[in-house]
């Protein structure tokens, strides 16, 4: 890249447009090169180029895919020597404050924007929504959005309602989401669709109040709404967290005769339900069923399902399970190798303990946490030390 741009400077029949250094600096926030973008952004001129507020966004959006919010201070001190800024470039600069964990300073913002005559848009206020939600502030969220339409004339879009019934949903207040849900409702132009309901059937059922959950899910199925995997998922969770895996399954079974085809969380969430309630040899069926289904597991697969089974299941099939992971380059969470670890130390099966430490080591796995525990068990356990040379084990890994 840096050889193209060289040869463009020096190509002086070429005037390259502002356009080609718009995408050159995205490919490099895309690369997660910060510095290169920033260098493309300041050399600009020295190729002809006038820059202006595109490339200005350019840039900022690609240190913020690169999470430099040193370098978005430092050019925003400075923003009116680069270019105007327009309302792309106050609203990147918000969803970078959001981003960093600086609301306040996303206000401040908008303040200043419309201090400046600078109009926001529906984009700048599902960021800020969105924002003030996630820090469970849904008040001044609901505030904002009385003023984008009272003040401003501008229509709240789905993701801005969304993300108010998200935020009174998880502040437990379920009445005041509803109330947006059917504001929502009222503007026939809005296109609501299934995330909305999803998340109120989340809510609705990590409450307990599963009556209320069948209620929105037929009120969605009849609807004429899409219904999408997720809000499929949402019901299989709620089921499995009720330990209704018979409706779980049903919900699978649901999903492929409508032509949607089950992901990996839809397995993921069933396999998980059942290792938490003891019915390992249920969520091994349907882990060995899942490419039969068209799903590949993926690492969180082979998590839950160790997590599952390291303390209850024969030793012989955990090992089986781990040797799988471990081939397909997954690594297990640290905290259950070493409980599996330690169980089998205390088992005092060396044999097996050598193979488990041999895996886990081709894996990259192993720690000096899990090290030192064998060590230690080895010196205290009269099963171990006489049969089980460590040194021996650690040397031949």
């Amino acid at each position: 890249m840096e050889q193209v741009l060289n040869h463009l400077r020096l190509e002086i029949r070429i005037a390259p447009k502002e356009p080609i250094f718009c995408n050159v600096i995205r490919y490099y926030g895309r690369s997660r090169l910060p510095q290169q973008a920033l260098e493309t952004f300041r050399r600009i001129p020295s190729f002809r180029c006038e820059r202006t507020v595109r490339s200005l966004n350019a840039l900022l959006n690609a240190l913020i895919e690169c999470r430099k919010y040193d370098y978005i201070r430092e050019i925003y001190i400075e923003i009116d020597r680069y270019a105007a800024p327009d309302a792309c470039t106050y609203n990147v600069l918000i969803k970078g404050a959001c981003r960093n964990g600086c609301f306040d300073d996303a206000l401040c913002l908008f303040d200043e924007m419309v201090e400046k005559g600078i109009a926001p848009n529906e984009v700048t206020f599902a960021t800020l929504v969105s924002a003030l939600c996630a820090e469970f502030r849904v008040d001044e969220a609901l505030r904002l959005k009385e003023d984008m339409v009272e003040v401003f004339c501008l229509r709240p879009n789905v993701f801005l309602y969304t993300s108010l019934i998200k935020g009174f949903c998880e502040v437990g207040r379920l009445e005041s989401a509803l109330r947006v849900k059917e504001e929502a409702l009222l503007d026939k132009e809005l296109g609501v669709d299934s995330a909305i309901y999803s998340t109120l059937i989340r809510a609705f059922f990590k409450c307990g109040r599963k009556k209320e959950a069948f209620e929105v899910w037929e009120e969605m199925s009849g609807s004429g709404i899409e219904i999408g995997t997720v809000a499929y998922n949402a019901m299989i969770s709620g089921f499995c967290d009720g330990k209704d895996f018979e409706s779980a399954f049903g919900m699978l079974e649901e999903m492929v005769e409508k032509g949607l085809k089950p992901d990996v969380i839809s397995f993921n969430v069933i396999i998980g339900g059942l290792c938490r309630d003891g019915k390992l040899r249920e969520a091994i069926d349907l882990f060995e069923d899942m490419p039969r289904r068209g799903c590949v597991p993926d690492v969180v697969t082979y998590r839950v399902l160790f997590d599952g089974v390291y303390e209850s299941m024969e030793i012989e099939e955990v090992m089986l399970i781990l040797d799988e992971m471990v081939f397909k380059g997954f690594v297990p969470r640290i905290e259950s190798v070493n409980k599996f670890v330690n169980r089998l130390c205390c088992d005092g099966n060396a044999e097996v303990l050598e193979s488990v430490l041999g895996c886990l080591t081709k894996g990259n796995i192993i720690n000096a946490e899990t090290w030192q525990m064998v060590t230690m068990m080895a010196c205290k356990s009269t099963a171990l030390s006489p049969s089980f040379g460590l040194l021996e084990v650690m040397n031949k890994i």
